[in-house]
C-alpha cells in the first residue's frame, strides 16, 4: 500500500491530543427530528455487524428507526481512538432518533477497544502513519451500509470524533466517497488538500480555545482548503477547550492534568450546527 507523507505534531502532542479523546458515559443532546424522520415516535432497531475491509474483520453498530419505511440518509460514525465503545453507538442512536441511518464503524478490526492511553496509542498509530489504511477501513463501512434497504445510497455522510474526526478529514481528502464530513474536535492538518481529489463538503466544529488544536493549525487548515475552493465551513465554540462535546472529558482532564473538558453550550451549539449542516447537505 503505498504511504502517504503527512504533516504530524510532535509524536508527544500527537499522544496528548489522543488522551484527550476519553472513554466517557453516555450523554448529549436530542434534537428535533430531521426532514427524513416521520411523526411516529422513533422505535431503534439495533444491530451489530461483521462486515470485512483492509484484510481485517471489522464489528460495527448499525441502529435505525425501524416505523419509517422510506429511503433515507446513512451517517457514519467514526469513534474516538478507544474504538467502538458506548460512546460512539450512544452518538449513532441520536443521528437514528434524527431519522438516519446510522452506524459506529470499527477502525482496529475484531471489534476492539483501548481502556488506557497505551493500548490506544498502539492500536491508533498505524492509522495515524498510513491514512490510505483507514481509508481502505473506513470504504468498507460505506460499502456495508450500502447494503442496507433502508439507506439511500447517494446520500452517506460520516461525523468523526477527536482520532475519527482526524481520520475523516484525511480520508476525504484522499477522495472518498462520501458526501459530507463533520469533524468534532478533531486534528485538522494531515494528508495534503488537493482539488481533483476532494469531493466531500466539510464542517469543522473546533473549540476556540482547544490548546492542541492551535490557531496556527487552523490557519493553515483553512489556506489549504480556500487554496483548492474547497466547500468547508468552520465553526469554533467559545471558551471550548479539547473533548468539549464529552461528557467524560473533564474527569480524564483531571486525572492525566490535561486542559480537558466537557462544555455543555459548545455540546449544544455544534450538535444544531451539525444538523444544519446535514439538512442542506441532504435537500
Amino acid at each position: 500500500m503505498q504511504k502517504i507523507k503527512l504533516f504530524f505534531p510532535s509524536l508527544f502532542a500527537v499522544i496528548i491530543i489522543l488522551i484527550a479523546c476519553n472513554n466517557s458515559t453516555e450523554s448529549g443532546n436530542t434534537q428535533a427530528t430531521s426532514d427524513t424522520a416521520t411523526s411516529k415516535e422513533p422505535k431503534l432497531k439495533e444491530e451489530n455487524v461483521t462486515y470485512t475491509g483492509d484484510n481485517a474483520n471489522l464489528d460495527g453498530y448499525i441502529v435505525y428507526n425501524e416505523t419509517v419505511s422510506a429511503k433515507r440518509p446513512a451517517i457514519l460514525v467514526v469513534p474516538e481512538w478507544w474504538g467502538v465503545n458506548d460512546y460512539p453507538k450512544f452518538r449513532a442512536r441520536e443521528l437514528a432518533k434524527l431519522g438516519y441511518v446510522a452506524m459506529a464503524i470499527d477502525i482496529y478490526g475484531d471489534g476492539k477497544t483501548a481502556d488506557n492511553p497505551d493500548s490506544a496509542t498502539s492500536y491508533s498509530t498505524p492509522f495515524y502513519k498510513d491514512p490510505l489504511k483507514a481509508k481502505a477501513r473506513i470504504d468498507a463501512a460505506i460499502a456495508k451500509i450500502k447494503t442496507y434497504a433502508q439507506v439511500d445510497t447517494n446520500n452517506i455522510a460520516a461525523v468523526g470524533y477527536c482520532f475519527g474526526g482526524g481520520l475523516l478529514l484525511n480520508t476525504v481528502r484522499l477522495g472518498d466517497d462520501l458526501k459530507g464530513v463533520v469533524s468534532f474536535h478533531g486534528m485538522l492538518l494531515g494528508t495534503p488538500a488537493k482539488k481533483e481529489l476532494l469531493k466531500s463538503k466539510i464542517l469543522v466544529c473546533h473549540g476556540e480555545a482547544d490548546p492542541f488544536v492551535p490557531k496556527k493549525d487552523v490557519d493553515q487548515f483553512k489556506k489549504q482548503m480556500d487554496s483548492i475552493g474547497a466547500s468547508y465551513t468552520f465553526k469554533s465554540y467559545e471558551g471550548a477547550v479539547h473533548a468539549f462535546t464529552n461528557p467524560g472529558s473533564t474527569a480524564m482532564g483531571k486525572k492525566f492534568n490535561l486542559p480537558l473538558a466537557y462544555n455543555g453550550p459548545a455540546d449544544t451549539a455544534s450538535w444544531k450546527d451539525m444538523q444544519a449542516f446535514f439538512g442542506e447537505l441532504f435537500k
